[in-house]
């Protein structure tokens, strides 16, 4: 029997774009809850928070770029649709990343008495990017809803996933420093750990109520038994993490990474249960994968570069991750 290949291609670029989506999330989400955090953080320790996301952050946008382009050149209806719908916050969400990298280079560059302005604007920045991605999750979970309801729901997932990558920061911190700024970032995170937590149990609650069809796909037997671990392995994640908090950092400063990888087994936990709600729709309700997806033939020719692409991306990630392990020393400028 020949394989489907114009069945599975739809669903090997849905499965390449989520994962994309997935680390983006995880990794530009760590960067951009430090920047968040700044509003918090004296001027010594912004410059200890800059040397920890320092080598990665361009890196970890990467996953970003690749997620979209995947869904512009694999699934071109389903762009249009989204972009249409999101349009202004997609752009103030270009506008805060342009915003956090112009300041990530300027207040190395101006005097020390200009310092604090440009530190203001890449917490604005990381601020922006991470309340528009947020709000653009809210809107797309209620099935690109633009009415009042849905842009109520976007703020609200806005602020949460905002919370949520400040943790992610907050955890990232106490991994990469040491002394009063991890003891610091211990207590960031207890705090952003309670809003995330609201935030998730937020969207897991209406994401069911957002169409009948992925009500049936979460609360009908057998499918409930099967999904239960999806809620309770976070839950248990969640409460163990922050009472962990409570006896960090530990002598030795072992177990440092540990709050990072479980906030990200947290994420991962998640955004199955998306995954799973939205299938086999790449547009809520509207467009499922195989409606969105371009010609099997363009597909096979953008697979055949996705090959090559996706291991050197892979490759240098994680390279530059082992480069620049351990903790963050003083930030100089020559």
């Amino acid at each position: 029997m020949s394989f489907d290949w114009p069945t599975a291609l739809p669903l090997i670029f849905a499965g390449l774009m989520g994962l994309a989506i997935l680390i983006y999330v995880i990794l530009d989400g760590f960067d951009l809850g430090i920047g968040i955090l700044f509003a918090a953080a004296e001027d010594a320790e912004q410059d200890t928070m800059i040397a920890a996301i320092g080598p990665f952050w361009d890196a970890n946008e990467t996953w970003l770029v690749l997620a979209v382009g995947l869904l512009l050149v694999a699934f071109p209806l389903a762009h249009g649709v989204i972009l249409t719908a999101l349009y202004i916050p997609v752009f103030v969400l270009l506008l805060g990343l342009i915003l956090r990298g112009v300041a990530f280079d300027f207040r190395a560059k101006v005097p020390a008495g200009r310092k604090h302005r440009w530190n203001r604007i890449f917490f604005l920045g990381s601020l922006i990017a991470s309340l528009a991605q947020g709000y653009m999750l809210g809107v797309y979970v209620l099935g690109l809803d633009v009415g009042l309801g849905g842009m109520a729901f976007g703020v609200l997932v806005a602020f949460c996933l905002a919370a949520a990558y400040a943790a992610m920061g907050a955890a990232w911190v106490i991994y990469k420093t040491e002394g009063e700024l991890q003891k610091k970032a211990v207590r960031w995170l207890r705090t952003t750990l309670v809003l995330t937590a609201l935030g998730m149990a937020a969207v897991s609650l209406a994401t069911p109520f957002a169409s009948p069809r992925i009500f049936d796909k979460w609360f009908v037997w057998p499918e409930m038994l099967y999904l239960s671990p999806l809620p309770i392995l976070s839950a248990l994640l969640f409460l163990w993490l922050w009472r962990q908090t409570f006896h960090l950092p530990k002598p030795d400063d072992r177990h440092s990474l540990t709050p990072f990888l479980t906030l990200a087994a947290i994420f991962a936990l998640g955004f199955a249960g998306l995954a799973w709600s939205f299938y086999p729709f790449v547009v809520p309700d509207r467009l499922t994968i195989w409606q969105a997806a371009s010609a099997p033939e363009s597909l096979a020719i953008i697979l055949a570069g996705t090959v090559v692409v996706l291991p050197i991306i892979i490759f240098y990630s994680f390279y530059a991750y082992r480069v620049f392990g351990g903790k963050a020393t003083d930030l100089t400028y020559d």
